[in-house]
């Protein structure tokens, strides 16, 4: 029996970090929301690896944090375990990277969602979205109850449409043997939105009391640890350690001689997977030269025995599992809690999607996450920001709120979904980003916080203190850049570290450009005393003078690509008219209708002749040429 519950001006379908974060950008933003979860006990679930951060997903936390998201907040509040990846590399690709309390994280999320303004929390599957004029224009549970709303955020994870495969055995399910949402996916394709089929996967876990220990190797957390958020004031302690082993022979031969078991290789699995995450079965396959492969055993919590073998996903049958994991040092005698399995999911083409992750077909309809085609908790949770913010700005009558991939990783990660497409789980790299170098994680903050505040996502307060910090940096730097060392003072303390001795009086800002010399060293020699920084301060001081010609130049190519992204092209252009044109870009950017120049040039199928005739009909409308005399021209 269908009947009138409520309305709510935004609702997001699904309570995973992308539904969290979309939830509470458009509760930020004053518009009343009701976020809808299968199960509340899987609010802020962790069903693969109990993890925040990453390489290059510890830049998108950061950011998620500077434009007022709770990732950052809840992972310092429920982490045990830090670590600061790539420190052997130069600070454009640090990132940071932390063990979590799976339920202490999950318990967290909850509570912030149940006591936060704005935020209605209801557990229903949602199986329909309703229609007015081509918008959205409410939503309906599998119970019958239908909520009006304005605007709608999918975030359903691999929930939607999800089946577990686990050897021969498939279940129709979500992670963790939850329900799936199954009738939400017939909906959509009803609507006329096109959907695909992707596939992730999840290790074993497995009991702490029957590994041994002694044969792996000992993973501490860094010393000194750096939190996620930029407005954590409590410092994070590490309170647990993770271990390392490897794969052997045995194991590469218990599963190739169990490939006909794999679902990866008899046709059970129809999902396409992540490249950048192989399971374990076809890193054996991919990697045949390969004498072992890397395992890490992390815990899942400070109140648990369950450990995560990550390294180890899999969807083989159950016995072949317990051979693979007993093959390994020091797991000998392990106890599996939880079997390895495969996951399919419904996702739509992301190229259906508008860069305020807006579905082209469906007014008010927004996507995030894994929905979207990405993987990641991380990933989810930047998606879930701008689309929900975005739902709440389309409410509210404002401007919509964007990034470029020149102004973040986010940025780059959503431009790379709407504009270029997956074929595969989309997962956020360093090397995905050609600005890395201005775009650290470290400065997130100083580069988002007006834009944020412009959005409405953060207060004034957070923006006056973001302002203050940027303030201190560029006063530090030009206090450097006047006061000097002489070769006598310098040259003792030059030496204890290797470098090149002076001839010559420097200023303090040149002896900082070398790599090898830091703060620390040259401390004795400020006899101004230099004034009380925090240690965020002193690193963007150091990095900008250790960088400072290459950032000057990645800037300059910022420039030359933000003109590009600022020559608008006309909405709704039929490009199939423009005869200078090839037919295979002319169909591309008919279908992807790009923005800009910029976009236009990151299509695939578009190459610089497109762009060049593109450049000419630019000209060409600023002069009234007509579009005729363009075409014949050109």
């Amino acid at each position: 029996m269908e009947f009138t519950a409520g309305r709510f001006p935004v609702i997001v379908i699904g309570a995973g970090h992308a539904g969290i974060e979309a939830a509470l950008a458009a509760a930020r933003l004053g518009v009343p929301t009701a976020i809808f979860s299968l199960s509340l006990d899987a609010v802020g679930n962790m069903p693969c690896n109990p993890a925040i951060g990453g390489t290059g997903k510890g830049h998108l936390v950061r950011e998620i944090d500077a434009l007022g998201g709770m990732m950052g907040k809840a992972a310092d509040a429920t982490c045990i375990q830090y670590r600061m990846l790539n420190l052997g590399k130069g600070p454009a690709v640090h990132s940071l990277r932390a063990q979590a309390d799976r339920r202490a994280y999950q318990d967290y999320m909850k509570d912030v969602l149940e006591n936060t303004e704005h935020v209605t929390l209801i557990q229903a599957e949602i199986s329909e979205i309703l229609l007015k004029d081509g918008r959205v224009a409410a939503v309906k549970t599998t119970r019958g109850a239908v909520y009006e709303t304005q605007a709608a955020v999918i975030a359903c994870g691999t929930f939607l449409g999800g089946r577990v495969i686990i050897g021969e055995f498939t279940q129709d399910a979500g992670p963790d043997g939850l329900f799936p949402a199954t009738e939400l996916s017939k909906c959509l394709q009803e609507l006329g939105v096109t959907l695909r089929r992707f596939k992730t996967g999840t290790p074993p876990r497995v009991n702490k009391n029957s590994i041994d220990f002694s044969a792996m190797v000992l993973q501490e957390g860094d010393r000194e640890v750096v939190p996620f958020s930029f407005e954590t004031t409590v410092q994070p302690e590490n309170s647990a350690v993770c271990h390392l082993t490897y794969t052997t022979p045995l194991t590469h031969e218990i599963i190739r001689n169990s490939l006909d078991k794999s679902p990866l290789y008899t046709g059970v699995i129809e999902g396409v997977g992540p490249r950048y995450c192989p399971s374990i079965e076809d890193k054996v396959v991919r990697f045949a030269d390969k004498e072992r492969h890397q395992l890490f055993i992390e815990p899942m919590g400070l109140h648990t025995a369950e450990m995560y073998v990550q390294g180890f996903s899999s969807s083989m049958p159950e016995d072949v599992q317990i051979a693979m994991l007993r093959s390994v040092d020091g797991m000998q005698n392990a106890q599996i809690m939880r079997p390895a399995y495969a996951i399919e999911y419904d996702c739509v083409d992301p190229l259906e999607l508008l860069p305020t992750l807006e579905l082209k077909k469906i007014g008010g309809l927004f996507g995030a996450g894994q929905f979207n085609g990405s993987s990641g908790y991380e990933e989810a949770a930047a998606q879930g920001l701008v689309a929900g913010a975005n739902a709440a700005l389309g409410v509210l009558g404002r401007e919509a709120f964007t990034l470029s991939r020149s102004e973040a990783y986010i940025g780059v990660l959503i431009d790379d979904l709407v504009t270029k497409g997956t074929n595969e789980p989309y997962r956020m790299m360093t090397s995905r980003c050609e600005y890395r170098l201005v775009l650290r994680q470290d400065n997130a903050d100083v580069r988002l916080a007006e834009k944020a505040f412009g959005a409405g996502l953060i207060s004034a307060e957070r923006l006056a203190a973001v302002q203050e910090k940027a303030r201190q940096v560029q006063q530090e730097l030009q206090r450097l850049c006047k006061l000097s060392v002489s070769p006598g003072d310098a040259n003792p303390l030059l030496a204890q570290v290797g470098s090149t001795p002076l001839s010559t009086g420097v200023k303090f800002s040149e002896l900082l450009k070398r790599p090898e010399v830091s703060y620390a060293l040259l401390a004795p020699l400020d006899k101004d005393c230099s004034p009380e920084l925090s240690p965020r301060v002193l690193e963007q001081v150091e990095i900008e003078l250790t960088y400072a010609g290459y950032i000057k130049r990645e800037e300059a190519r910022i420039a030359q690509f933000d003109r590009m992204e600022k020559m608008l092209l006309p909405a709704g252009l039929d490009y199939l008219q423009l005869q200078g044109l090839r037919i295979e870009a002319r169909q591309k950017l008919l279908q992807l209708q790009p923005r800009s120049l910029g976009q236009a040039s990151r299509i695939s199928g578009v190459n610089p002749a497109d762009i060049a005739a593109l450049m000419v009909y630019l000209e060409a409308a600023k002069k009234n040429v007509s579009r005729e005399t363009f075409s014949e021209g050109v």
